[in-house]
């Protein structure tokens, strides 16, 4: 069976928000490019011949305008809409309007996919080996007795800043390199014995040992990633969110 080719997928939905408004977004270097410029400019080069992006509808205009239309001669650009959305049997909670994490983002992909995927945020920088790598691993797997899935790793202290602090996610690996846990830290700061994160605005610090792999949220998947996703964003729903148990009454969580 011919393998086909893979797909990116970026998510962009939270793109507008976070930055007033698409046009408002800051161009990087004295050429105009936007950050999200360099992932595709790099997909393209590892092989990459088709990009999903998933955002907001009423971001769709402007999205076209600041980025989907300068690229679509070099590679096929596909929207899917991240909406607050549920599955039958469960309500969205009045009066929200944002999305339901990671795994619903790339949920919105189902009906547009149906070949291997990489998924990366549109606001972080992963360089051009990291596009190869997962490509290359892309068109050499596919699921047999087990899912097939990757994520590119980098190395703790690549990825700090001068300025401020880095959220990222600490892995935990096995002797073979296969990932068994991933524990976000959502504040770690370079310090003069290097890096360290906090959970308490800074009144205490806890070291990183130096060599660290985190995640930046580059992750490769076989079209079975989707199918488990729908699966299991019912159960998210039944512990995390919001279950109509009948037309009359709703059960609430403090967790959503």
């Amino acid at each position: 069976m011919t393998m086909k080719n893979p797909v990116l997928v970026i998510m962009a939905a939270g793109m507008g928000s976070r930055y007033g408004g698409m046009k408002q977004m800051d161009p990087i270097d004295d050429e105009g490019h936007l950050i999200i410029d360099f992932s595709l400019y790099d997909a393209v080069k590892a092989g990459f011949k088709e990009v999903i992006f998933i955002i907001k509808k009423e971001n769709e205009a402007d999205f076209r305008e600041c980025i989907g239309d300068r690229i679509s001669d070099k590679i096929k650009v596909t929207y899917v809409y991240q909406e607050p959305k549920l599955p039958e049997g469960f309500a969205v909670p009045a009066g929200r309007t944002k999305p339901f994490g990671t795994g619903h983002a790339v949920l919105s992909c189902i009906d547009a996919l149906d070949a291997p995927f990489a998924v990366i945020n549109a606001d972080d920088y992963y360089g051009s080996h990291a596009f190869k790598v997962m490509y290359d691993y892309l068109v050499s797997h596919e699921d047999d007795e087990k899912y097939r899935y990757v994520m590119v790793g980098y190395i703790l202290e690549n990825t700090l800043t001068d300025n401020g602090f880095v959220s990222r996610g600490v892995c935990r690996t096995d002797a073979e390199g296969h990932l068994i846990e991933i524990t976000e830290r959502t504040h770690i700061e370079k310090r003069e014995d290097g890096a360290a994160y906090t959970e308490d605005d800074g009144a205490t610090w806890h070291k990183l040992p130096e060599g660290s792999t985190v995640s930046m949220n580059m992750w490769g998947f076989q079209p079975s990633m989707l199918q488990e996703l729908k699966q299991r964003f019912v159960t998210f729903l039944e512990k995390r969110i919001l279950l109509s148990v009948s037309s009359s009454f709703r059960v609430w969580s403090e967790n959503c």
